[in-house]
């Protein structure tokens, strides 16, 4: 009969890896970054969705983060019948903005994006620069490495 030691194994708890909630979101977030200046329309904003792969773009103006527009914002759009190339982002942007920083541990972000229903959080640095954006699939790879 085997002793419980060697049965689990001779690792101690502390020597296992951290589980990825408890890593840094730098290392999930995508550091490319969708930008728009929120006088370009609806449709300059899909596009932008869709060439850059994203979920989120950030509308951009005079070198500050004033808004985010996000692919489920575009399909409310449509399904109100808005004009998208008429309509501009700055009528449609999310102004209420969640900031974390780099250095934010996933475990900590994830549960501020569930507490205020979001599928996105922009990242800044320690100077408060945006330097990525951390979606609900980067959480869910964190979880899964």
């Amino acid at each position: 009969m085997k002793e419980q030691n060697e049965t689990q194994g001779d690792s101690v708890p502390g020597d296992q890896p951290a589980h990825g909630g408890e890593q840094t979101v730098e290392l999930f977030m995508r550091d490319t970054i969708a930008m728009i200046d929120p006088a370009m329309s609806l449709r300059d904003a899909a596009e932008r969705l869709q060439a850059a792969e994203v979920g989120l773009v950030v509308v951009r103006a005079d070198d500050a983060v004033v808004g985010v527009i996000s692919e489920r914002d575009i399909v409310r759009c449509v399904a109100l019948g808005l004009d998208l190339d008429a309509t501009t982002v700055a009528t449609v942007e999310s102004e209420d903005l969640k900031w974390a920083t780099e250095g934010s541990s996933v475990d900590v972000v994830a549960e501020e994006m569930m507490e205020n229903y979001l599928r996105h959080m922009l990242i800044a640095d320690d100077a408060g620069q945006l330097v990525g954006v951390l979606s609900l699939r980067d959480v869910v790879t964190a979880y899964l490495t």
